[in-house]
């Protein structure tokens, strides 16, 4: 049997009717999924001449698939609020994800500044007794007074993040009269304890949008908000900041540089 007979085969065509059916339904899908991941990237990271995507026709052509396929994909980045579709004209970019690295250590004023301003909206700041899990991250004895900040993050006045950070208290008595507005807290602290900052440990996962989240960033309840958890040292290793950080997760794209070691 030639090889592409086989693939055919194995793909469920030689199988009953119903089922064959279910597996050709499935396989657009599929096909669907993957022609959309292409075009998001193409999005994201070149964009389109005018912000229009080409014609479905185009697409169809250039990756040797069918206009129902196109169709599927491209209403795909709709849902998600990338594209939409405007009688005359045919599908144009409507919003844009912003890139945020995860291969250095940097405040988020200054990985999007050449994407725009971004401020902070300060919700809340005062003392509160650590909660065993933080103070054990601070090294801080479990109920002494850390400091608490809530800022809300926009950059060019669109709702970005949602940032809880927890600090020492003898370093963020520091930061009570400083500019949390226009700066980073980052290079408040090293300005405060004149030292670099040195490592963070990460972690970076999908959680849903609780009803106060989704109201401050202006996203659906229940909406996907990517949530990073940070852990940030000064260079002598002591810890300092701890943030966890909602990112709407329709504006921001995380990315970084890998090496493999063995």
């Amino acid at each position: 049997m030639p090889p592409t007979d086989r693939i055919r085969d194995h793909a469920g065509q030689g199988a009953p009717t119903v089922a064959a059916q279910r597996t050709r339904r499935r396989l657009r899908a599929d096909r669907a999924r993957q022609l959309a991941d292409l075009l998001r990237h193409q999005l994201l990271t070149r964009g389109f001449p005018a912000g229009t995507l080409p014609h479905e026709s185009t697409l169809a052509t250039d990756y040797r698939t069918s206009r129902n396929t196109v169709r599927q994909a491209l209403d795909l980045l709709r849902a998600e609020g990338l594209v939409d579709r405007l009688p005359g004209v045919g599908t144009v970019v409507v919003a844009q994800k912003y890139p945020h690295g995860l291969d250095r250590l940097m405040g988020l004023a200054e990985t999007l500044r050449e994407h725009g301003h971004v401020t902070n909206e300060v919700r809340t700041m005062a003392p509160a007794p650590a909660p065993a899990p933080v103070a054990e991250r601070l090294h801080v004895p479990p109920g002494t007074d850390i400091l608490c900040i809530e800022r809300l993050r926009r950059l060019n006045g669109l709702p970005l993040s949602l940032d809880l950070t927890y600090l020492p208290l003898d370093i963020g008595t520091a930061l009570l009269g400083a500019d949390l507005e226009n700066t980073d807290v980052f290079r408040l602290l090293e300005a405060v304890t004149g030292q670099r900052l040195g490592h963070a440990e990460i972690t970076l996962e999908a959680v849903s949008a609780d009803a106060h989240s989704a109201t401050v960033l202006e996203a659906p309840r229940g909406a996907a908000v990517l949530m990073l958890e940070r852990l940030t040292h000064l260079a002598d290793g002591r810890p300092v900041d701890l943030e966890f950080i909602r990112f709407r997760g329709d504006r921001i794209t995380m990315s970084g540089l890998l090496h493999r070691s063995l």
